[in-house]
């Protein structure tokens, strides 16, 4: 019990520095949590079948804004995380408060954690998913190479 209890304290000793709720209709009417601290993005969903999500904030490769006409009437929007993690390469962070915000801190957080751990995008890149590089265009002629 000892064990389990050091792992519950390391986890809860980390900083929270922005949560929010998927949201419907601009209510926080859902059981998704989208939140981050300075190291790792998380992910929670479900009431009773609880499923938990967490990212390390250096593997993400690419940050999206969306905001579609309904979002706006009612002050929400998504940001779409590219991945390097295999279980998720992509995951959409749905209706929250403020995307472009929230868009522009993960990405100084993810530029800052980068910098600490000298990954580069070279190496970043050999990570990313096969599906990605597979459909390429080197030569910018508007058809994947693998078809030529």
């Amino acid at each position: 019990m000892a064990k389990i209890d050091r792992l519950t304290n390391l986890t809860e000793n980390e900083e929270i520095l922005w949560q929010d709720r998927k949201r419907y209709l601009g209510l926080p009417l859902s059981f998704t949590i989208y939140s981050f601290s300075k190291n790792k993005f998380y992910m929670k969903t479900g009431i009773f079948n609880t499923k938990s999500e967490e990212i390390l904030l250096y593997r993400i490769l690419d940050i999206t804004y969306k905001q579609s006409f309904g979002q706006k009437i009612f002050g929400v929007g998504s940001v779409i995380l590219n991945t390097a993690d295999k279980t998720t390469p992509i995951l959409e962070i749905r209706s929250i408060r403020t995307p472009d915000r929230v868009r522009k801190a993960l990405s100084t957080l993810v530029e800052q954690r980068r910098d600490e751990k000298r990954v580069t995008g070279k190496e970043m890149f050999g990570a990313a998913s096969s599906h990605d590089i597979g459909d390429a265009d080197l030569d910018f002629d508007g058809i994947p190479d693998y078809l030529q």
